[in-house]
């Protein structure tokens, strides 16, 4: 169904045409066939009338209506108090009155005041503050009222009105006109609570404070609903369904979790934290991936608020909200939270969770079979609507990423579908709301409907993750007090929140510190992977003793080493795919690739496990998601958080690294120098992904390589290293994993570019020293060095994906300088390196003595960066013309079609002035040393340019500009010319601006995001 938005829909829907929309509409006829006078003030007597006895009488329209029509019914009465409280205040600045009966017959038949009844009218939502509805309604007003003086003029009775009279219409009528709106809206929020959850009032903001201090189990929706009176209730077919919303309530948050005897899980009702979230209006759909635009909107903390307000209006019906977050963020939590607190009288919730529904079937199908599940038995979908006797179904569609990652399908208009399923259901008299929940990675792989509203769950604030804690200790403290426990800290909590952010991380740190209080007893100094990897192993034990209880200890420490082993090899299922999740039916392929030898036992005499499932189990910190395709089910798996794969990542190729240089501390021991470890495993591992794009695995390996390797072993094991990074684009002998492990089709050479990259990198970082070119390559001679780096940059800049060759530019510092006359290169890790001028290829040779005249050193530029990692005398060449560029005004070099660099080198070096050159450099450039050379420049061609584009200039130029001579110099030259008239206003305000200490203020935002090297895909040059 259309949204109400307009007086005339609002009035056929409350019942007909009124006295107002009678006059209004017959505007053109009078004009067209003369039916003689129309009083204005039959209209505003309608107005008045609507206005005192309208909103008494509303109660008796709504009463026994559906909640659906008694929704768009008070939508409609909002638009008729948006044009009642305009034509009260026509009426009460008396001017109409004074108009003859010919001048009302001209002003209606030219339709100034008809066009009211069409317009689209303002009205208050979650998603808009209160305050900016009464700058729309300002402004709506503010037009009618301009649009009516333009008229006035034209009438005899102007004439006669003095310059008082004349000015008091536009002065009095729109601050009437929203003070009687407000006054209107207050009596509609008395009549109706739902109302009042459209929009933060400011007479209701006790209300507000008592509501948002439920911060628990979203217990706002309760109460701002809880006035609404009882006038339904659904059928004895649904009682279970209802029964069953509310028992969640009682129910821990997390039902898998096994916990030790005598521990609580928190319930919903007292255990849930109202989430943050983030609210993107339907403008910006198309930047929902948009990490930039997230953050420019506010941080929310009224989810409640939102919720009960977004379904008791028609948008709700109109298209699906959609709901966004992280795993474990609580989106499937959300959803049982909502259905049980919304009210039954007037809301039937109806969770659908879509990883068992049929994931080729349409969603009337899906809806059906959540039908089913919830009640046990079939039931159509007309059949449940009817059977909620006017209830609005509230239809939660939870986890759409499941659909998409467990099946592969195309689901790009799924969303779609679901907004033309809610459409085509309002036209048959069968409306619903729809919520979908979803991860926020796949939200770019979905269309969305023009109307959809989406929020995305953030990660807990500190106040957030003291609410858990408090919950958590209070509901735990006879278990802490029989052990002898201390309760969970905050403290210790807090220094970790990559995992207290997130509610079933949160639980998981709580379940590890219940353990003889092991964060509360965490050292200060314990670095960030000593802690995943006790985590993991404590989780892994526990998974352990589950099934096999009679292990000795070091039959249970060799079992948690093997558990984590295979979680390693999923990390790299994932990491290998460039994936956040890995199917089933792929991790099933890498471990029987990576571990041929390990026999897969069955528990039970149930379908045998396949060795994916038998890796995952019931693991706290790994996400499972389901869906059903031809009764198929189909799984993928996904770690709660990044870092846990990021680090199992780092902790295999640790575990080789350390196993390599005890196998090469051995055959040194024993001088068998001509039996060199095989590398095929590794080979397997590091040869389809460059491990720099991720750089917590980086900070991982750095960090572990350092105390699991002693300092006696890294060096022969760095020397190795180097030796096999120096053969790694020569052939290989064939070995088993060429065939069984296969992560993704991968050409030859982007395998060579991925497996020497990482192959470089271990040998930097378990190197305490830079590395050189020649022991990098394994050859005496610099030159020939330098010439095998450039060759292998150049391989590595063409294989690697854009993320890739970013990263390890910002990953590994390339240095040159001379030596013995010789030019040499190194190679160390620094993310945040200082590079000089002389460290760049073409300004150490041959003389790096030599004064440049300048100097430049920088820690951002990428250009600098670029150059000396590649080696390219090309770029350098380039860079050096525009070196005094980068001294004078900063190494920053963007490129993209309105570059700040050719917008200055043109005004400088053109033959005449560019007027759309001068308009961008002053309003976008990048500091107060460029804008300062561009007025300098403006003051020489102020000369020739037309009197008032130097004007409109000066105008830009004040908004940016500040301090004394500039502006007033290029002033005079205007004036001098004798052909310009100056505004006075333009010079004061120079005048002022000359008084003011020199800067500059920005003034918007780029229209256009520079782009840097690599930007381009497939290639890295600027």
């Amino acid at each position: 169904m259309r949204q109400i938005l307009t007086y005339r829909d609002a009035v056929a829907l409350l019942g007909g045409p009124s006295t107002i929309t009678n006059v209004l509409d017959k505007a053109s006829s009078v004009a067209l066939f003369g039916l003689g006078a129309i009083d204005l003030f039959d209209a505003r007597a309608e107005a008045v009338r609507l206005g005192d006895a309208f909103i008494r009488g509303l109660r008796d329209k709504v009463k026994g209506l559906s909640r659906y029509d008694a929704t768009r019914r008070l939508a409609a009465a909002h638009a008729v108090i948006v044009i009642t409280a305009y034509l009260e205040a026509l009426g009460e600045v008396d001017v109409l009155r004074e108009l003859t009966p010919e001048d009302q017959r001209r002003l209606i038949g030219d339709d100034t005041m008809g066009h009211l009844i069409d317009l689209h009218l303002p009205r208050p939502t979650p998603a808009l503050p209160y305050e900016h509805v009464l700058d729309e309604l300002d402004i709506l007003y503010g037009v009618c009222t301009d649009t009516l003086l333009g008229f006035l003029p034209g009438l005899a009775r102007w004439d006669s009105w003095d310059e008082t009279t004349r000015a008091r219409l536009p002065r009095d009528i729109r601050p009437r006109a929203l003070r009687r709106y407000e006054e209107l809206f207050r009596r509609l929020v008395a009549e109706f609570p739902e109302v009042a959850c459209w929009c933060d009032r400011l007479d209701h903001q006790a209300t507000r404070t008592e509501v948002r201090k439920l911060a628990w189990g979203l217990a706002g929706i309760q109460e701002q609903l809880a006035g609404i009176p009882a006038t339904r209730s659904p059928s004895d077919r649904l009682a279970a369904l209802i029964h069953s919303n509310r028992a969640s309530l009682g129910r821990p948050i997390v039902s898998s979790a096994r916990t030790p005897s005598g521990m609580t899980i928190p319930v919903l009702d007292q255990g849930y934290v109202n989430p943050g979230y983030r609210l993107l209006a339907p403008a910006w759909h198309h930047l929902v991936s948009s990490e930039e635009t997230w953050a420019k909107f506010p941080r929310r903390r009224d989810l409640d608020a939102f919720l009960s307000g977004h379904l008791t209006l028609p948008q709700a019906t109109e298209a699906p909200l959609l709901v966004l977050g992280q795993p474990g963020a609580g989106k499937s939590v959300l959803t049982r939270m909502l259905a049980a607190r919304l009210p039954a009288t007037e809301f039937l919730p109806l969770r659908v969770e879509l990883r068992g529904v049929p994931a080729d079937g349409d969603v009337l199908a899906q809806v059906e079979h959540g039908i089913r599940a919830a009640l046990d038995e079939p039931m159509s979908w007309p059949d449940f609507v009817h059977a909620a006797e006017g209830a609005l179904p509230v239809v939660m569609l939870d986890g759409f990423d499941e659909l998409l990652q467990a099946t592969g399908v195309n689901q790009t208009d799924y969303i779609e579908k679901v907004a033309l399923f809610q459409r085509a259901q309002a036209e048959k008299g069968r409306a619903l709301a729809v919520i979908v929940t979803s991860r926020t990675a796949v939200a770019d792989r979905a269309r969305l409907p023009e109307d959809s509203y989406v929020i995305r769950l953030e990660p807990f604030d500190d106040d957030q993750v003291h609410q858990w804690i408090a919950a958590w200790n209070h509901d735990n403290h006879r278990y802490f007090q029989e052990r002898g426990l201390q309760t969970l800290p905050v403290d210790k909590v807090l220094t970790v929140p990559k995992l207290a952010e997130q509610p079933l991380l949160l639980l998981m740190l709580a379940l590890y510190d219940a353990d003889a209080n092991a964060l509360r007893n965490m050292r200060e100094d314990l670095h960030e992977s000593e802690l995943y990897e006790r985590l993991l192993c404590r989780f892994a034990a526990r998974e352990i003793a589950k099934t096999r209880d009679d292990l000795t200890e070091e039959e249970m420490s060799r079992a948690v080493e093997d558990e984590l082993l295979r979680l390693s090899i999923t990390a790299f299922a994932m990491f290998n795919r460039g994936l956040q999740w890995i199917a089933e039916t792929d991790l099933d392929a890498d471990l029987r690739a990576l571990l041929p030898h390990e026999i897969q036992r069955p528990r039970s005499f149930r379908r045998p496990l396949s060795r994916a499932e038998g890796v995952i189990g019931s693991f706290f910190f790994v996400h499972t998601t389901q869906a059903l395709r031809e009764s198929e089910k189909l799984k993928t798996y996904e770690f709660l958080h990044a870092t846990f794969g990021e680090y199992l990542v780092a902790r295999l190729i640790i575990r080789e690294l350390a196993d390599l240089a005890e196998d090469l501390a051995i055959a040194e021991s024993r001088r068998r120098f001509d039996r060199r470890p095989d590398d095929a495993y590794l080979h397997a591992l590091l040869s389809y992904a460059a491990l720099v794009v991720r750089a917590p695995t980086v900070d991982f390996l750095r960090y572990g390589l350092t105390r699991a390797i002693p300092a006696d072993r890294r060096a022969p094991l760095t020397r190795h290293l180097c030796e096999l990074f120096s053969g790694s684009l020569m052939a290989r002998p064939g070995s088993p994993y060429d065939e069984t492990y296969r992560p993704v089709r991968a050409e030859v050479t982007a395998r060579c570019a991925a497996y020497s990259v990482n192959l470089m990198l271990l040998a930097v970082l378990s190197s305490d020293e830079p590395l050189e070119g020649m022991d990098l390559f394994g050859t005496g001679k610099p030159e020939a060095a330098n010439e095998l780096w450039r060759r292998i940059a150049r391989l590595w800049h063409s294989q690697l994906t854009r993320a890739e060759w970013e990263s390890l530019t910002r990953t590994i510092r390339v240095r040159h300088s001379v030596r013995d006359e010789s030019r040499t290169m190194e190679v160390a890790f620094d993310r945040d390196p200082t590079i000089d001028l002389h460290d760049l290829v073409f300004f150490t040779w041959p003389d790096r003595s030599r004064d440049l005249g300048y100097g430049l050193t920088s820690n951002d530029s990428i250009w600098m960066r670029e150059i000396a990692f590649r080696d390219d005398t090309t770029l350098g060449h380039l860079f050096a013309d525009l070196v005094p560029y980068a001294v004078e005004i900063g190494p920053s070099l963007e490129a993209h079609p309105d570059t700040h660099v050719a917008d200055l080198l043109a005004l400088l070096l053109s033959h005449g002035p560019d007027v759309r050159r001068y308009f961008r450099a002053l309003a976008d450039g990048p500091n107060w040393n460029y804008v300062d050379r561009v007025l300098r420049q403006l003051e020489v061609d102020a000369r020739e340019l037309p009197g008032n584009e130097v004007i409109s200039l000066l105008h830009l130029a004040c908004l940016r500009w500040t301090g004394p001579d500039r502006l007033e110099r290029i002033l005079r030259v205007l004036e001098d010319r004798g052909d310009v008239r100056v505004p006075p206003e333009l010079t004061e305000l120079v005048a002022r601006k000359a008084k003011e200490q020199a800067g500059l203020r920005p003034i918007g935002d780029h229209e256009l995001s520079s782009v840097r090297p690599g930007d381009v895909a497939g290639d890295g040059q600027p």
